[in-house]
């Protein structure tokens, strides 16, 4: 499919549909069954494999989507490994939603375990030397972390007898971890998103002494520092996307990381705004936080290695 007769903001709407729909559905296969007839988990993949071929702009939308609703399955995840295994049995099933696959950003093959952040996932890429394997883990013992999310807790998963079912060499594991680093980092952009309307909905609508909360200007400076920060995150994927001054790559961590410590602080601040209804479970947005917050946490130092291949580049 040719990415000149469609443009990235047309699929933003398609996936929030598509999202709702999968979101009223109990079990994972039902939700990645309605994933995959809408076509967001092949939007990158190769046509042969079922997918629509397109580029990395038009999956953006569909991350920020599944940011924005909650969405429980590791659907920037699955976009990412369709793309990177074309030609494959394993891209066709990711596409078709047979198999739902997760990324390990912390563990290894060598050290025999790897940690599951977003999930659940038949099947793990994890990293093997400089390149990565992914690994049926349908059986593989695991140990569940719930500190930061008792819903949907981190996994750790024992890797030693995981079949392999395709490999990355060095180059296509770099370039992967480049569209991951934006992919996600729209994921969490996406959370900031849907916090902050709630956020200012909440307040156009709740009223003290004869007038609406959106009225104070306390409350008003802090949605637009709100916003503003959301807007940065945007911003910088954006420009991350395209090459420097010099033609050359940039480098896209630093996208992620102020994506992950804007979208933590906006949703907080939702949270702030609402009160005690914004510990309450039935206002998801503290689910929101904790996916950010595992996120950061597959990252690990993630700003801390940023800042220093910035002072090493000047």
């Amino acid at each position: 499919m040719s990415s000149e007769e469609l443009r990235p903001e047309e699929f933003a709407q398609a996936a929030c549909a598509a999202i709702s729909d999968a979101l009223t559905r109990q079990d994972r296969h039902e939700m990645a069954a309605v994933l995959a007839e809408a076509g967001l988990f092949g939007v990158m993949a190769a046509e042969d494999d079922g997918g629509l071929g397109l580029d990395l702009a038009f999956a953006l939308p569909i991350a920020h989507a599944a940011g924005q609703l909650h969405l429980p399955l590791p659907l920037a995840e699955q976009i990412l490994l369709a793309h990177a295994l074309p030609g494959t049995p394993q891209a066709a099933a990711l596409v078709a939603g047979e198999r739902l696959a997760g990324i390990a950003w912390q563990g290894g093959v060598q050290t025999g375990h790897a940690r599951l952040d977003h999930g659940p996932a038949d099947w793990l890429l994890v990293a093997d030397g400089d390149g990565a394997v992914l690994l049926d883990v349908t059986g593989a013992p695991r140990q569940e972390q719930v500190a930061l999310d008792p819903e949907h807790p981190q996994q750790w998963l024992a890797l030693q007898d995981a079949p392999v079912l395709a490999r990355l060499d060095a180059a296509s594991w770099t370039a992967f971890k480049r569209r991951a680093h934006l992919l996600l980092a729209e994921f969490a952009n996406g959370a900031a998103e849907g916090a902050l309307q709630a956020a200012a909905s909440y307040m156009a609508t709740r009223v003290q002494f004869g007038r609406p909360l959106s009225a104070k200007q306390a409350v008003r400076h802090l949605l637009a520092r709100m916003r503003l920060l959301q807007d940065v995150s945007s911003a910088a994927i954006r420009r991350a996307m395209q090459t420097d001054e010099y033609g050359a790559a940039r480098d896209t961590r630093p996208a992620l990381a102020g994506a992950l410590g804007n979208a933590a602080f906006v949703i907080e601040k939702a949270i702030h705004l609402h009160g005690g209804m914004g510990f309450t479970w039935e206002l998801p947005l503290h689910r929101a936080l904790r996916a950010v917050r595992k996120l950061d946490a597959a990252f690990g130092g993630l700003s801390r290695d940023t800042g220093r291949a910035y002072i090493q580049s000047v």
